[in-house]
Parts: structure tokens; sequence; C-alpha cells
């Protein structure tokens, strides 16, 4: 899972370089479902069945307050970057 501004598009070839793999693209609806137990458009950094590596954009340790999704396209929930990478154990990256 890649955590990143909205307004930011991931550079999958440069996430892909990162990881050690030969390519990457995004994930389909039904394996986001299946990995996470929620739906496109509203899924949370934490709270999945299972462990999720996680990669979060390096850039959103500029801004003083993150809103993240809360499992549902319709809420959301505040914290900072700091919190973020503390509850899911994600790996500060450039990802665009």
């Amino acid at each position: 899972m890649v955590l990143t501004s909205g307004a930011h598009r991931v550079d999958t070839g440069k996430v892909a370089a990162h990881l050690g793999i030969a390519e990457l693209s995004r994930a389909s609806a039904e394996f986001v479902r299946a990995h996470t137990g929620q739906a496109i458009g509203g899924v949370a950094p934490l709270g999945h069945p299972a462990p999720i590596r996680t990669l979060i954009d390096e850039t959103l340790a500029d801004q003083p307050e993150i809103w993240a999704a809360a499992g549902h396209p319709h809420t959301v929930f505040p914290t900072t970057f700091q919190e973020l990478v503390a509850a899911t154990g994600a790996e500060a990256v450039a990802v665009n």
C-alpha cells in the first residue's frame, strides 16, 4: 500500500525500482477488498485483516496534519505523519 496526498500521483516505475521489482500497477477493486476488507476510495491505512507492507510519501512529513481515509468513502480522520508511520510501520519514500 502506498500512502500519499490526493494531490499527488504515484510514479509506479519509481516505486517498483525502490521495491526491486520489474513493474508495479494499481490494484483492482477486487484485490483491494480481498486484502483490506475495504472498498477503494476509502481504504484506511490500518485495520486490515493481515499486515500490509506500507510505503508513505515522504512529502507528507511537511504537513502538520493529515486527513486519512477511515474505511469508507465518506469518512476520514485527522492524524500526523509521525502517527501514521508509528501505527502502520510505513517506510517513508519518494513516490512521485
